[in-house]
């Protein structure tokens, strides 16, 4: 089994065998996309970079035009300097400034803390802001440790031959379904299992697996379009069972059923996110459509797709970009890894373990724990909410102070409310930093 550091033996010994050295260490990737956190900047942080490139300059210009306005008004040179340097101050963006990284940086801090890294401003803001967020079915709505629980022969063939075939191709897979179907053989055949050789195992994205047994050509996956097992296989699909038929030759051995049991918080999940104001909840899966249609009639979506290779979870998630404008993705950041990275934001599940899901999601559960996801979304929901007061106070301020000190407002007033409104939206944005889960 996989040990992380500070892990702690208990009684007797352990031998460890590093896997890693420590700059690919889970905490060493951690800690490199912490700091690169900053590096996908929200819009809000675009405005107003876009906006204080134009302004400052502006300001300045206008100031420089004030201290000649002795030279057309008739008042000393003192009153003009001293009218100009009262707009100045009145007029730095220090408020706007930060204003939403302050905001970002608390938001992420808290998001952290609560088990949650978020990759910059960007994320946080969309993740605040989107209406939609698709789901992967097995290991993110599910337990993702399915088990065998049907098992029909064909014709001529018996339960014993259909699981020995079945054990010896799917010892070779690493896949859930696979491990699923050894650990159901094994426990059904007991001391009656033979050992089989099987070469030249061949995995067929979305479909099953083939492989040579002997002279034979073996498949195990997704009925054939001719295969005789069609109606067993329709049964248990209709009973809720991912199934998967195996062939040997030209023969049909027999099809078998799996179930994998929806996440005990599931439902409780869905209706978090739906008070939040995600409208739309829908599951994308590689599974038959009626299977991925029951589960989440279970755990409370609003629709589901099923029968989809990746490239179509890819071309699900365009579809829903052009509809929704932004969309997320949850997966386990390996097998959805291409749809995440096509999502407005993509969330992997369990990330503690998985590097590819810290490089792939623009945000990461550490734990295996989908109860992590609405507060994430909450969390998000408020930071954008905080960032779009901070920008009204920043603005107002500037837009109030500036006709005031050109009407006479003292620069001492102008520098109280100045600074205030900075130490006002700095606060404002430390507020997240306490953010409790509704």
């Amino acid at each position: 089994f996989r040990v992380f550091a500070g892990t702690i033996n208990g009684a007797g010994a352990i031998e460890v065998m590093v896997a890693r050295p420590a700059d690919q260490s889970t905490m060493a990737r951690v800690v490199k996309m912490v700091s690169e956190a900053q590096a996908q900047r929200s819009s809000a942080q675009n405005f107003t970079e876009r906006f204080e490139r134009w302004f400052v300059p502006a300001v300045l210009a206008f100031v420089g035009l004030l201290l000649l306005a002795w030279v057309v008004v008739d008042e000393p040179f003192a009153a003009s300097f001293y009218r100009a340097m009262a707009v100045l101050v009145a007029a730095s963006p220090c408020a706007l400034a930060i204003s939403v990284p302050s905001a970002v940086l608390s938001g992420i801090a808290r998001a952290a803390r609560g088990g949650v890294l978020i990759k910059g401003g960007g994320a946080l803001e969309n993740l605040g802001t989107l209406h939609a967020i698709a789901f992967d079915k097995t290991g993110t709505l599910t337990e993702g440790r399915p088990r065998l629980t049907d098992v029909v022969t064909a014709d001529g063939i018996t339960e014993q031959e259909l699981l020995n075939v079945a054990l010896a191709v799917e010892q070779l897979s690493d896949h859930p379904l696979a491990n699923a179907v050894v650990a159901g053989a094994q426990a059904r055949l007991g001391a009656s299992a033979q050992t089989l050789t099987v070469t030249e195992l061949e995995s067929i994205t979305g479909r099953g697996v083939r492989a040579r047994l002997g002279s034979d050509a073996v498949y195990l996956g997704k009925p054939p379009p001719l295969s005789s097992l069609v109606v067993a296989n329709e049964r248990l699909i209709g009973a809720g069972r991912t199934t998967m038929i195996v062939q040997r030759g030209e023969r049909d051995l027999g099809v078998l059923g799996l179930m994998d049991t929806p996440r005990a918080g599931a439902s409780k999940v869905m209706a978090e996110l739906h008070a939040l104001g995600i409208e739309r909840l829908i599951m994308i899966s590689g599974d038959n459509q009626r299977v991925a249609e029951s589960v989440a009639q279970q755990v409370g979506l609003t629709e589901a797709h099923g029968d989809l290779l990746p490239e179509q979870k890819v071309e699900a998630i365009q579809t829903l970009r052009a509809s929704e404008g932004k969309v997320a993705m949850v997966g386990d950041g390996v097998n959805d890894a291409p749809a995440m990275a096509h999502a407005t934001v993509g969330i992997a599940m369990g990330a503690a373990g998985s590097a590819v899901a810290l490089e792939t999601a623009d945000v990461a559960l550490m734990a295996d724990d989908l109860a992590q996801l609405p507060f994430a979304v909450g969390l998000s929901r408020q930071a954008s909410r905080i960032i779009q007061q901070n920008l009204w106070i920043s603005l107002g301020v500037v837009a109030v102070l500036v006709p005031a000190t050109l009407i006479g407002l003292k620069m001492g007033v102008a520098v109280i409310f100045h600074e205030g409104s900075t130490l006002v939206v700095v606060i404002n944005a430390l507020r997240l930093l306490g953010y409790r889960k509704p």
